[in-house]
């Protein structure tokens, strides 16, 4: 049986000298994705606490109204930094490019955020006027179109329904008013 020594074979060092502060920044960098739980708490409380004094008569609009998605979400943050702090606690990592498809040395696609970013600014300038059924169906045609699909047949149509289906989703169901535009009278 052999017996390692942990401590180093120089002299003895005092308290509170540099080799302790450098144990202390090593083990933060080991443990460098603890910053990221201690952002998804704070965002987590931050939605959750959003949701909770939000002034909704919840007796007009049933059981569903416009907290149940920021609660839902803000749970979830919440749930997500603490499964995470514990994982990172019990030793796991994050591998450095381990699941990605993303060469480094291409240059980025300016093409395409240039497009989704016209599209999405669009969209907030088109919401007014047009309702966003209308807005809406432009956002996501225009999202898939900067993304590269270029099937012109489908792609409006499923826009379309994308944005109905959304419109009613928020309007109906949840509660949250959407502006609806010329075809408020028609929907």
């Amino acid at each position: 049986m052999t017996t390692e020594s942990t401590g180093s074979q120089g002299p003895a060092e005092p308290e509170g000298s540099a080799p302790k502060q450098n144990t202390t920044r090593s083990w933060l960098r080991d443990h460098s994705e603890l910053g990221v739980c201690a952002i998804l708490l704070a965002i987590g409380a931050l939605v959750l606490t959003d949701a909770l004094t939000m002034s909704v008569d919840i007796a007009q609009r049933g059981p569903i109204g416009p907290r149940t998605v920021p609660f839902v979400v803000g749970s979830a943050l919440l749930l997500v930094a603490v499964l995470l702090a514990v994982d990172v606690l019990r030793g796991g990592r994050g591998e450095a490019e381990g699941g990605e498809d993303v060469d480094l040395d291409e240059p980025a696609d300016w093409r395409t955020v240039l497009l989704l970013s016209g599209v999405f600014l669009a969209t907030a300038v088109l919401i007014g006027p047009l309702g966003f059924p209308i807005a809406g169906a432009l956002l996501f045609w225009g999202s898939a179109y900067a993304l590269g699909s270029r099937h012109h047949d489908r792609d409006p149509l499923i826009a379309a329904v994308l944005s109905l289906a959304t419109y009613f989703l928020f309007d109906n169901l949840l509660g949250v008013p959407l502006p609806g535009g010329p075809l408020m009278g028609v929907i």
